[in-house]
C-alpha cells in the first residue's frame, strides 16, 4: 500500500492551503493597488486559483499512473476540490460578482452527491465521477477564473456551469436511486 503522504495527496492538500492565500488577495482590495487598470489582488488570486486548479488535474493523473491511490487521497481530493470552489465562490458573492443563490445550488448538489456516495460506500458500491461531473468542474473553474479577472461573459459561463451542476447532480441521483430504496 502506498504511503498516504505521497505526491498526489500532497497536491490535494496544497489546494486546501492555497485557499486562504486566494481569499486574502481576492478580498483585501485596497491593500494591493492596480497595474494598468488591473487589481493586483485579483491578478495574484486568479493565478493562485489557476495553480490550485491544475493540482486537481495533476493529483489524480499521477495517482493512477504511478499506482499511488490511497484512502487518504480518496478522502482529501474531493474535499479539497469542494473547499476551493465553495470558498472562492463565497468570496465572489461578497464582492458582488456572483449571486448567492447560484452558490446554494452548487453547494446543494455537492451535498447530495456526497451523501449518495456515502450511502453507496456503506453498501460496498463505488460511484465514480461521471463525465457530466467532470465537465461541470471544468466549466466552474473556467467561470471562476473569468469572474476573478472580470472577463466579459463570465456570468454566461457560470450559468452553463450551474446548469451542468444541476444536470450532473440529477444524473447521479437517477443512477443511484436503487441505493436509496
Amino acid at each position: 500500500m502506498p504511503s498516504p503522504w505521497n505526491l498526489p495527496n500532497m497536491l490535494s492538500l496544497s489546494r486546501v492551503f492555497l485557499v486562504p492565500v486566494i481569499l486574502v488577495f481576492l478580498t483585501l482590495r485596497t491593500q494591493f493597488g492596480f497595474i494598468e487598470g488591473v487589481n493586483i489582488g485579483d491578478l495574484i488570486a486568479g493565478l493562485v486559483f489557476i495553480i490550485a486548479s491544475i493540482t486537481d488535474a495533476a493529483d489524480g493523473h499521477i495517482a493512477r499512473k504511478r499506482n499511488l491511490v490511497t484512502n487518504m487521497g480518496k478522502f482529501i481530493d474531493p474535499l479539497a476540490d469542494k473547499i476551493l470552489v465553495i470558498a472562492v465562490l463565497t468570496a465572489l458573492v461578497e464582492l458582488h460578482r456572483f449571486p448567492a443563490w447560484m452558490v446554494v445550488v452548487i453547494v446543494s448538489r455537492e451535498f447530495i452527491v456526497s451523501g449518495l456516495r456515502m450511502v453507496a460506500a456503506s453498501e460496498g458500491v463505488v460511484i465514480a465521477a461521471s463525465k457530466g461531473g467532470k465537465l461541470k468542474t471544468v466549466t466552474q473553474i473556467i467561470g471562476i477564473v473569468m469572474l476573478i479577472f472580470n472577463i466579459p461573459y463570465a456570468m454566461a459561463v457560470m450559468w452553463v456551469a450551474v446548469i451542468l451542476t444541476v444536470w450532473s447532480g440529477v444524473d447521479y441521483v437517477v443512477k443511484g436511486a436503487d441505493l436509496l430504496n
